[in-house]
């Protein structure tokens, strides 16, 4: 994807925050630690340093929700995440955001802090953004699947 149409679908999705830019699209995009997945329908744009990955965005074109589409590009998220060795993801959330928070609980997100009126709403209201963390499993260096705590899971 283009940082243009990332950057149309972006304002398709969100008021707040305010959409990004094209250009802020392709500087996230130069850098070494940063991936896409996705296509013009969804994309997931995420980035990794030190151990730890960050969901930046999330987006699903308004058309294409509830079909399953933004927990299948977070999952793509996990796993570029994953294969660079990040041990933990983090994203954040507008509190009033509750989609996309019963996506992020089902996936395994908690609660790990709370920003009190981060967001500026387009009606002037202040939203709370939530800060949110999961634990992810990462190959060892036989190719296992290890969990950060030490247990390895089961299957192929």
């Amino acid at each position: 994807m283009t940082p243009e149409a990332l950057a149309a679908l972006h304002a398709l999705c969100f008021t707040y925050p305010r959409p990004w830019t094209s250009a802020e699209f392709a500087a996230l995009l130069a850098t070494p630690d940063t991936w896409l997945t996705g296509d013009a329908t969804a994309f997931a744009l995420g980035r990794a340093v030190a151990g730890e990955a960050e969901l930046l965005a999330l987006a699903v074109h308004p058309a294409a929700r509830r079909r399953g589409l933004g927990r299948a590009r977070l999952a793509g998220f996990e796993a570029g995440a994953q294969t660079r060795a990040a041990g933990e993801a983090f994203l954040e959330v507008a509190a009033d955001n509750a989609a996309a928070r019963a996506l992020y609980q089902a996936a395994g997100y908690r609660e790990a802090g709370r920003r009190p009126g981060y967001y500026a709403a387009p009606d002037g209201r202040r939203v709370d953004a939530l800060v949110l963390r999961k634990a992810l499993a990462a190959p060892d260096a036989a190719g296992v699947q290890k969990s950060v705590d030490g247990f390895r899971g089961l299957g192929p």
